[in-house]
């Protein structure tokens, strides 16, 4: 065990069997990176334990935790959920969501090659597809990784959502067809396989991407943003 605070990787939950395996494996992914670091897992829905349930037993122990957003832009979980369970609780601080991050448009980048999409081809469209959220943070966050993603496709770059934001992802598919597109690759902003996940095959796309997960660069950026956190803290 480090001398550090506890690595809580807050994540949003899944009812999926694999989902569930790999986020774990973030964690896991993590620990191998840094020898010794202590990290326990805590969600936001769907499945126990609740992220303020595991911050209000580290305290209870005085143990300092810093726990970082498992999710991929800086919605509602991130500024209410995770906010107010380190709020109040001595020693626990919050650390910024993974997204925004070039890794992250370079792991795209990787999914979108073994889906047989062209970054050369002006004509092979991509939509960036994200699970959504009413909050425009969180949106704003999708559109930085596309705009990240546009500096290494010669191809249009638009953004879609599951639910809450504009457009849909199935309408964004079909803007980019009308637009000119020869083809339109969905490139799937997620973490891991789940619900949203599952319904991208219908958006009417040529070809979906895989989730992000698994993919050591991604346990690289939860170290960072634990890393900034510990700092901020210390002052």
């Amino acid at each position: 065990m480090t001398d550090g605070p506890v690595l809580v990787a807050c994540a949003h939950g899944t009812r999926s069997p694999t989902g569930r395996r790999l986020v774990a494996g973030l964690a896991l992914a993590a620990r191998r990176l840094r020898p010794g670091l202590t990290t326990t897992a805590a969600f936001v829905d769907v499945q126990p334990p609740t992220v303020a349930d595991v911050v209000a037993g580290l305290a209870a122990e005085g143990r300092p935790a810093v726990v970082v957003p498992v999710l991929l832009s800086g919605g509602y979980h991130v500024h209410v959920d995770i906010a107010r369970a380190v709020e109040g609780s001595a020693g626990a601080v919050a650390a910024r969501p993974l997204g925004p991050d070039e890794r992250l448009a370079a792991v795209l980048h990787v999914r979108l090659l073994a889906a047989g999409a062209d970054p050369r081809d002006p004509r092979t469209a991509v939509v960036l597809a994200a699970a959504g959220s009413s909050d425009p943070r969180s949106v704003a966050d999708v559109e930085d990784i596309a705009g990240l993603l546009r500096r290494r496709w010669a191809g249009p770059v638009t953004t879609g959502y599951g639910s809450a934001a504009q457009p849909p992802v199935a309408d964004a598919v079909a803007a980019a067809r009308r637009a000119g597109a020869g083809r339109v690759v969905v490139a799937a902003y997620l973490l891991a396989p789940g619900h949203f996940h599952g319904k991208l095959a219908t958006a009417g796309a040529d070809a979906v991407t895989a989730p992000l997960l698994p993919d050591d660069r991604l346990a690289a950026v939860l170290l960072d943003r634990y890393d900034a956190a510990v700092r901020a803290a210390r002052g």
